[in-house]
């Protein structure tokens, strides 16, 4: 357990609670008096054994009670905090592995904290050994479906030629209306199986993946509808080989509408384990 040194510096005022960045292996602060949530509370580090949490103290009242949920709404509240949240994290995940803790993590005194740890060990300390030297890396794809469906049905057309070029005028346009209007159908399909070619090729070059929820908010200066979102976590040995792979892909598939979207490196915010 912590020495008495750390608990006094530690320890919250009635008004206040522990906050919870994320946890690591041991390791000196990245820089001096780095802030917290806000700049009256310094993120302080405190060791059990072989793994540290990463806190600072907190007020209480601006995470409780119905104003706290109010609070959650109001972006000019919430988007600084979840900032320096994030800030945090990403500044030790580059000299230790962490496991990320969710936004608004708080506990009333270090003593939960540290049961929760106890309870947590094996689960936390094996995560950091799989963590170690790695990243996440975000890769989403983005359809431009007029683009898409334009591309196809030129292959369609072209496929069909020998056979429409013996219709008649009025019944070659009649079959060529049938065949942009099943289009849709078939950029699904094509999507489907172009997609799993992707996946497993970007799969095999990471230590571990996962598919993560598509959503509306698109990366910057990129339109089209959000048809690809996951995550891989990285070797940093290996990161060189997973963009290159990517880059051999871009030529080919931005001809057909898909366009591919990466960022990071991040702490491994998609493969953090669940604790209570």
């Amino acid at each position: 357990m912590p020495g008495e040194q750390d608990r006094i510096e530690l320890y919250p005022h009635e008004d206040e609670g522990i906050y919870l960045f994320c946890l690591a292996r041991p390791c000196d602060l990245p820089s001096r008096n780095p802030q917290g949530l806000d700049v009256q509370h310094p993120v302080r580090l405190w060791t059990t054994d072989d793994i540290m949490a990463i806190v600072s103290n907190v007020t209480l009242e601006e995470f409780r009670g119905p104003q706290a949920e109010e609070r959650m709404k109001d972006l000019s509240w919430l988007g600084p905090r979840a900032s320096r949240h994030e800030a945090v994290i990403e500044e030790f995940s580059s000299h230790t592995p962490v496991l990320p803790a969710r936004f608004g993590t708080i506990f009333s005194s270090l003593d939960r904290l540290g049961n929760l740890v106890a309870r947590h060990r094996d689960t936390v300390s094996e995560f950091l050994d799989r963590m170690e030297n790695k990243d996440e890396w975000s890769v989403k794809g983005l359809m431009d479906a007029s683009r898409a469906k334009e591309k196809l049905s030129s292959f369609a057309l072209s496929r069909e030629a020998e056979r429409l070029s013996g219709l008649t005028p009025g019944m070659r346009y009649v079959q060529e209306q049938r065949i942009k209007n099943s289009l849709d159908n078939e950029l699904r399909t094509w999507l489907r199986r172009e997609s799993m070619k992707i996946w497993e090729g970007l799969k095999s070059r990471a230590s571990e993946s996962c598919e993560r929820k598509l959503s509306s908010h698109h990366p910057p200066g990129m339109e089209g509808e959000i048809v690809l979102n996951w995550a891989f976590l990285v070797s940093r040995d290996s990161v060189d080989e997973f963009h290159a792979y990517i880059d051999k892909l871009r030529p080919k598939y931005t001809e057909h509408g898909l366009r591919f979207y990466t960022s990071g490196p991040w702490p491994p915010y998609s493969f953090c384990p669940r604790l209570e």
